[in-house]
């Protein structure tokens, strides 16, 4: 039987699929519950002039329950921009804010902690992931 079909013959009623993840460096499986239907969980991405801005940012929006978790991409991206009629090339780090609804509240929120005039606010919908994590994400927000 092959992993997708042994997958695929374990869900449940709600139709989330079971799947056996592995943890790296170990064969032992564990169940882990996928939701793949539409939630409310969004992944929110900014780029940011420095650590110390992206730093700030991170710690203001989990303290005010804008996102449950942010992620500071530490390797700098590089951006290639037009911006006021000539193209920018610079070096930025990215943030990731895992959050659910509150997105008017979490951008106004980024605007005023951001050196940019116009902050990069990209919202990313999720259509899937863990039950558990997709739980502690709407608990945490």
């Amino acid at each position: 039987m092959t992993t997708e079909q042994s997958r695929n013959e374990r869900c449940d009623r709600s139709g989330a699929a079971i799947g056996e993840i592995a943890q790296p460096g170990t064969a032992v499986p564990r169940e882990v519950r996928i939701v793949s239907r539409r939630t409310e969980a969004r992944v929110v991405l900014v780029t940011c002039r420095s650590m110390a801005e992206a730093r700030k940012i991170a710690k203001a929006v989990v303290a005010k329950r804008l996102a449950a978790c942010a992620n500071v991409v530490s390797a700098p991206v590089e951006s290639v921009y037009r911006w006021k009629g000539k193209v920018e090339t610079v070096k930025e780090l990215l943030l990731m804010m895992k959050t659910t609804g509150r997105l008017k509240e979490l951008e106004k929120e980024v605007v005023r902690l951001h050196s940019y005039e116009v902050p990069e606010f990209l919202v990313i919908k999720i259509e899937g992931g863990s039950a558990a994590y997709l739980k502690w994400l709407v608990d945490n927000c």
